[in-house]
């Protein structure tokens, strides 16, 4: 399975571009591209600078391992946009709540119009309903029911199929639980 370039335009508009290490949300150091130095190396330290080529080259080497881990788990078909869709998610909160979600068992049950649904559960981190998540979220499910090669933007009626089938209570998304991203990072 490979990662689109819509899917590696997604991580990049989500995670930012930092030069300068910082703390992340759940306060964990991070520089680049989201990199937190638990995917791959360089570790993060304070006071720690990068290049854009340095970032970009990080990021390459984190969505490598990314890629690595989720794709034996995922024991069905899917399209460019769908698989990235689910790099950019467990690259966001990790490997290992990629591996129990409740995204990860509706692709493999085949019930793939309810992963934006699903996607749409893992909005929170320290317990809050953070904007900057479901934003996110939002447009991994879009990419993620958008045929590859629609282009830039994509097939809106991807997305509207899916929020028709949402609010008509057919995606199964509903529910008042949400699912904690973490920050785990990368």
């Amino acid at each position: 399975m490979t990662l689109s370039d819509e899917g590696i335009a997604l991580i990049k508009r989500f995670e930012g571009f930092r030069r300068e290490a910082y703390r992340d949300a759940a306060g964990v150091w991070t520089i680049g591209y989201g990199h937190t130095g638990r995917a791959a190396p360089p570790p993060v330290t304070p006071g720690m600078t990068i290049t854009p080529e340095e970032g970009e080259a990080i990021l390459k080497a984190d969505l490598e391992v990314f890629i690595a881990e989720i794709s034996p788990l995922i024991e069905t078909g899917l399209t460019a946009n769908q698989f990235s869709a689910l790099v950019s998610f467990a690259f966001n909160v990790g490997s290992a709540n990629f591996a129990r979600s409740s995204v990860l068992r509706a692709v493999n049950e085949g019930r793939l119009d309810d992963v934006p649904g699903r996607l749409a559960l893992w909005n929170k981190a320290g317990g809050r309903v953070l904007r900057g998540l479901v934003r996110r979220r939002m447009a991994e499910g879009e990419l993620f029911m958008t045929p590859d090669g629609a282009g830039e933007g994509g097939d809106p009626g991807g997305l509207l199929g899916w929020l028709v089938r949402l609010f008509s209570g057919l995606s199964g998304g509903g529910g008042a639980r949400g699912e904690s991203s973490k920050g785990a990072g990368s």
